[in-house]
């Protein structure tokens, strides 16, 4: 044992792991020989459908797990989960779920629309059950903080559901960003296509039959109370700020990764965005002000935690892109369908697309001359079996690639860009236009400590969202 310890001491110094604050050290660096408590985990899905449906089959399929429990509150959405693993029990209400099977289960997988996320994970932690969501972790500020918090308290195994931080690109762009390759870092730039569904758009209107397979009041839970509609669900729901967060909500836990994975960075100190919206009618009643809007540009300013500046880094989405880099020739692509994100330094650049994946010196030429070995230990067996073997090892055993203690920061830090569209989209007390009081007009400063805009107090109603009763947190 003392020599199997000298040995994971001696490997985790000579791949930098500890100084390079990355969370992926795999199984099998606990050792041959090592047993864990038991082979097999008996995991329960919380969202069947969609998302879930994938997240499920990839847990499944390690060979290490038994889906013994499903909840979901449409049943169209949970058909093929059903069939998929037909042992099953099932529930529409995930709290009837956990009471019901908490001595039958060991983990949980919560796949749901994002607002519901906070009380489904804080649920299954309390019980001691190790859990995997999805991203991003949350819909609020205070959620991100408060299962932060959950982790340390309840010392499960958690992971949240960015694959990317698992990949081998984001691990060799940090190889190559430590090895001075463009020097320091001074400014990084993120895009993506999303979205995808519709932003930018009125508030639907109408009344509606609730489909008999649906619970509309389960499914809205935390949610100011409305009417069924068929444009929430089942996947438009991302365009609303009722249930989502957005493009950047969506796709900034994949793209913006690698920045807050690599770079010395923790919490913004300001933000300030513009926002694209459908003029010719921004003053009509609504104003569009509970969808997310069509398209916006992020700027982030973060402060170095080594002490040595800051970092500005913008977020680009609905089809706007930084400026292309000299160094990029005319035929070569710029990140890819998804998105990319471009490291600027103070000797040269580096852009990787989409998950962080092949990273690249610019120009591209540059990455046919001798490059830094590889340092840091790569994730084998991927993001789900991560996890899966982490749970079936122990809480503390060893660690995943997105732990809250990592994603929920990392989370936080993403919805202060939210937080910034949504006070510009703020409408006036009279409702007959925009506030004027912000509007991009104002850098908003971030008290990362107290979780408070110092400057403009109308953005505070954003980090803690109203919830509705019997759907409260509490650790």
């Amino acid at each position: 044992m003392a020599r199997k310890s000298d040995s994971r001491r001696k490997f985790l110094q000579s791949t930098s792991l500890a100084a390079a604050g990355f969370f992926i050290v795999p199984r099998h660096v606990l050792g041959k020989g090592y047993v864990a408590p038991s082979d097999t985990l008996n995991v329960a899905g919380i969202g069947a459908g969609g998302k879930g449906e994938s997240d499920l089959s990839e847990f499944f399929k390690t060979g290490k797990v038994n889906i013994v429990a499903l909840a979901d509150v449409d049943d169209r959405q949970a058909v093929n989960s059903r069939k998929a693993y037909p042992k099953a029990r099932y529930y529409k209400d995930f709290r009837e779920m956990l009471d019901k099977e908490k001595k039958n289960i060991d983990a949980v997988s919560i796949s749901t629309p994002d607002h519901t996320h906070a009380n489904a994970t804080l649920a299954a932690m309390k019980l001691g059950k190790h859990v995997y969501t999805q991203k991003p972790l949350t819909h609020d500020i205070y959620e991100a903080r408060l299962l932060t918090e959950a982790a340390k308290k309840y010392k499960v195994v958690t992971q949240m559901g960015n694959q990317g931080g698992s990949g081998d690109g984001v691990r060799r762009a940090k190889e190559l960003i430590d090895a001075g390759m463009i020097g320091d870092v001074t400014e990084v730039h993120a895009w993506t296509n999303r979205p995808v569904w519709p932003q930018g758009i009125a508030t639907p209107t109408g009344k509606f039959d609730v489909p008999k397979e649906l619970d509309w009041d389960l499914w809205l839970g935390p949610a100011k109370a409305i009417d069924y509609n068929p444009a929430y669900l089942p996947f438009n729901w991302r365009g609303w700020w009722a249930f989502g967060t957005g493009a950047l909500g969506d796709m900034a836990c994949h793209i913006m990764d690698p920045i807050y994975r690599i770079l010395p960075i923790l919490y913004p100190s300001s933000v300030e965005c513009s926002v694209a919206n459908i003029w010719k009618d921004m003053w009509v009643e609504g104003n569009f002000t509970d969808s997310c809007p069509p398209s916006s540009i992020i700027h982030l300013n973060y402060p170095r935690t080594d002490g040595k500046g800051n970092i500005k880094v913008s977020w680009h989405d609905g089809g706007l892109l930084p400026v292309r880099p000299d160094e990029l020739l005319p035929e070569e692509a710029f990140g890819n369908w998804d998105g990319g994100v471009l490291f600027i330094g103070t000797k040269g650049k580096l852009l990787a697309d989409c998950y962080g994946q092949n990273p690249r010196l610019l120009p591209t030429l540059k990455m046919k001359e001798t490059l830094p070995p590889a340092t840091i230990a790569r994730v084998p067996e991927g993001h789900y079996a991560q996890w899966v073997n982490a749970c079936i090892a122990g809480y503390g055993k060893q660690t995943t690639s997105s732990p809250f203690e990592y994603a929920g920061p990392f989370t936080e830090s993403i919805l202060i860009g939210n937080l910034a569209i949504r006070s510009w989209m703020m409408q006036n007390p009279n409702l007959k236009g925009w506030n004027d009081k912000y509007m991009g007009r104002k850098t908003l400063l971030w008290d990362a400590k107290n979780m408070r805009i110092t400057n403009f107090e109308e953005a505070n109603q954003f980090v803690k969202r109203e919830r509705r009763p019997g759907w409260e947190l509490s650790l």
